[in-house]
Order: C-alpha cells, then structure tokens, then sequence
C-alpha cells in the first residue's frame, strides 16, 4: 500500500532546485528509501535507472577504475541493455550505496558532469569505515584505503535523514483528515479540551502506533490484514536484518558487542534510574570494550542517546554531559518487537507492567527523533529527574512523560524553585485532555506530534550604513 509520507515534499524541493546535487537519503533499514525514491522518479522523470548494490553486486564493476562519466555510463549500457540513458530525463538511482562506496565518490563527477540527476539511498551511511569488510573480501585481504576510492564527496551531495512514520504519518494512512488534525491543533492553540469523540479516538491510534511502530512494512501488515500476528511475523524479519548488519557490516571485533548492547536496551530501560549502565550490558562490562559498539548502533539509526544536562538552560547542547545519558531506540517498534510479540496485546489492552514508564519515554524519544531534534534530560544524584528537555518557543521547557494520569514529583520540585532552576513553563503528557495550571500545561499522550520544535524566526533589523557613514564623516570633519 502507498503511504503518504512527509519526505515526498523534501524531493520536490530538490526537484524544484536549479542547481541540485546528487541527493542521498540516509536512514534506517526498513524505513522506506526504495519505495519512496522509485515511486518519485517514476512520477518525475521520463527514465528511471535502477541499481541495487546489495541484490546487484554485479552493478558495482562498473564504478571501479575510472571515474570519468562517460566511462560508467558505457559499463552500465552494457550490464542493462535496455536502460536508456538520456541528458535531463533520466534519473539514476542508487540504492543501498554503502555496499559500493565507490559509487558514492562518483557522485562528485556526475555533479560536475551535469547530465544526470541522481538519487542514492542507504542504511548504514553513517556507520564509521562503512563498507571496508566489502573491499577487504573483494582484494582478498586486509582492506586498504586508497586515495579517493570511497571517499565521501564533501560538497558534491545533498544529505538528508528520512525515518520511520511518525504518529502524524500514522494517522495520514489511517484516512484521518487534515480537518480532524487542525482540530487538534486549534485546541492546543486555544488551551481548550480535545472533544470526547476525538479524544477517545486518538488515544485508540496512538495505543495502536505504539503497538506497531512506524516501518512502513508493519504498518501496511496492520492496515492489510488488521492482525497483530501479521504486525509480529514482519517485525521478527527486521530485528533478523538488524542483528545481520552486525554481523555483515560491523569490524569483527565489535560484532558480539555490538549485539550485547543491543539486547540490553531493553533491562537498562525498565530500570528506576534508566541511565546507560556499561555493567547491565554484560556482568562485569566496561566501557572501554562496548563504546565503540553502542556508537555504531547509533550511527546505524537503530538507537539514539538522550544525555543529561548539567543544567536547566539553554543551549542544550553547550549543558549536556558526555558519559552520563540514557538510549532509546530510533522507532518505538523496535523496543515494542524486543520485549516480545505478546507485548502488543498488553499495550492495545493497558496492560504494560513494569515497563510501561520505558514505552512511554521512548514513544517521546520516538516523536523528538523524528522531529529531527537531539535528546537530553536532567537529573541529579537525589534522584530528582525531568524525562526530557526541549528547545520550545526559545526557551528550555522541561518535558515529563506518564503512561497515566500521576503528579510529576520532579516538576513540582522545579516549579517550587523557579529562581534555582529558572524554567518559566513545564509541560506534561499523559492520560489527560489538555489543562492549564499555571505554568503547567497538561497534553494528551497523543499531542506530542503537534509540538513546533522549529527555530525561531530572527528578524534582523536593517541598519542605515549611509545614515552612520555620514555621521562618521561629519565627526571626522569636526
């Protein structure tokens, strides 16, 4: 089924642009890159030229040696007779780049060439070295990185993330309309109660969301068959395709690591103090052997750390604390598919156990992620935590997320303290509809996609040089 998805947008605007580089889509596996980037240039473009380095490995020949444009054209001709290669009708499509990193450094040539617009896709992009276990089967030995031979092409590519369906995505493939959705927003605005019909609808979505996550593969399995067990098979197959790019793609020496601190996502959140434990990974872990593992996860897009800030202010960034953070997975149904398929039935029936509180902090890690946002929190020795703090309409707003209706200890610390913490406004989902008490404002679980996290807008005053030029002029005279 075709999703609705927010990246189609981000395509047209390259389209649109006069002067576009090779664009490269990074993400996640499984998030949708192939259907997304086939279903655009189909719509967009006379020709379509297809090439997948995983499935195609023949492909990859043609972008060894030389460099030169014409040269790669003519190896492609003659691996796929009927592929018609036409000045500014034909889009290239290169999907699945990390298995050929030469074909990524050719992606300064066909910039400067011109001819052809070009599309890449791939999953594991910003893994470190991604791509040298091919080289090194492929030379039959130690990998050896020559000049230029997949270097990344710094100023000859567009980069951007695409993600899993977020919440607002989800509702778009339910047939939920825009006019249901500016409702939602109105309300927000207003600070009024959502309607009860609404209210009570949204939260059925959001405990089905969070149930099925936001690949598009589960996600059409629900809307397909309307079966959970359908939901499960497919998320099975995905956690097998992540546990085999550790395998596949990581060093040798990260691999068993790698998969050790994966698993442990799951037992490091159920904790009362969810911070990142080196120690919880495997008795006795240290991070000296697991760092460079749990950073290839996140490099990968499957996890995404939440750092603790030093303090209550902005810049975020400037405050947060290396060695102290918590880990999230990227996409709530991956935590979801982790703690068993059986975890679905508790969630769609309220019945989450003592990891309710973990699903319902990644669910907002989940919509930060996908807003494109980093994550940090804030939390001191006497156990006093705020579950996230968010850049909101220029300043720091601490954000705490209940599974239910309950009081925010922490929150209620803060706001007692103003002078100490200097937090102005605080924000709190949970079971509610929207509320207002002071500078508290109360949202329903299901609001957290309405956030605007965008940068403020900064008008720069013009300044009058000719009028301060000849006041400079006048004083020099004088």
């Amino acid at each position: 089924m075709a999703l609705r998805r927010r990246i189609s947008e981000t395509l047209r605007q390259w389209k649109a642009k006069p002067n576009r580089l090779p664009l490269v889509i990074m993400g996640i596996r499984q998030c949708g890159k192939t259907f997304i980037t086939q279903q655009f240039a189909n719509d967009n473009y006379k020709h379509v030229v297809y090439i997948n380095f995983f499935k195609q490995e023949e492909r990859k020949t043609a972008f060894y040696g030389s460099k030169d444009v014409d040269t790669i054209i003519l190896n492609l001709s003659a691996q796929m007779r009927n592929a018609k290669f036409v000045p500014g009708e034909t889009c290239i499509i290169l999907d699945e780049i990390q298995d050929c990193p030469e074909a990524r450094t050719c992606l300064k040539f066909f910039k400067e060439d011109g001819r052809f617009d070009i599309i890449a896709t791939g999953s594991l992009l910003g893994v470190q070295g991604y791509g040298q276990e091919e080289k090194k089967r492929r030379k039959g030995g130690a990998a050896r990185q020559e000049k230029g031979s997949n270097s990344v092409p710094v100023g000859y590519e567009e980069i951007v993330e695409m993600y899993p369906l977020d919440f607002e995505e989800f509702l778009w493939a339910n047939n939920m309309s825009e006019e249901v959705i500016n409702v939602l927003r109105r309300c927000l605005t207003e600070e009024t109660p959502v309607p009860e019909g609404i209210h009570v609808a949204m939260k059925t979505l959001l405990y089905r969301y969070v149930a099925v996550g936001g690949l598009p593969a589960a996600v059409n399995a629900l809307l397909e068959t309307g079966d959970m067990n359908a939901v499960n098979t497919v998320w099975q197959s995905i956690l097998k395709e992540y546990r085999s790019d550790m395998v596949k793609y990581a060093d040798d020496k990260d691999k068993p690591h790698i998969r050790a601190c994966f698993n442990a996502i799951p037992k490091q959140l159920a904790k009362e103090n969810k911070k990142f434990q080196w120690s919880k990974v495997e008795s006795g872990g240290r991070g000296v052997f697991y760092k460079d593992s749990l950073q290839w996860l996140e490099d990968s897009g499957i996890i995404r750390r939440c750092y603790n800030s030093s303090i209550t202010g902005l810049p975020l960034e400037g405050n947060a604390i290396d060695n102290i953070f918590k880990v999230y997975t990227a996409d709530i149904g991956i935590l979801v598919a982790m703690l068993g398929g059986s975890t679905r039935a508790d969630i769609l029936q309220g019945n989450l156990g003592g990891y309710k509180g973990a699903i319902f902090e990644n669910l907002m890690a989940d919509t930060l992620i996908k807003k494109g946002q980093s994550l940090y929190y804030f939390q001191k020795d006497s156990g006093m935590e705020l579950d996230f703090l968010i850049r909101y309409k220029g300043e720091c707003v601490p954000v705490e997320v209940k599974a239910r209706t309950a009081q925010a200890k922490s929150i209620a610390t803060v706001r007692k303290h103003p002078e100490k913490y200097g937090v102005k406004h605080f924000i709190k989902f949970g079971d509610y509809n929207i509320g207002r008490d002071g500078d508290l404002l109360t949202l329903p679980t299901y609001m957290q996609f309405l956030l605007n996290l965008e940068p403020e807008d900064i008008v720069l005053e013009p300044i009058d040089m000719d009028a301060l030029n000849s006041l400079a002029r006048e004083m020099l005279k004088n």
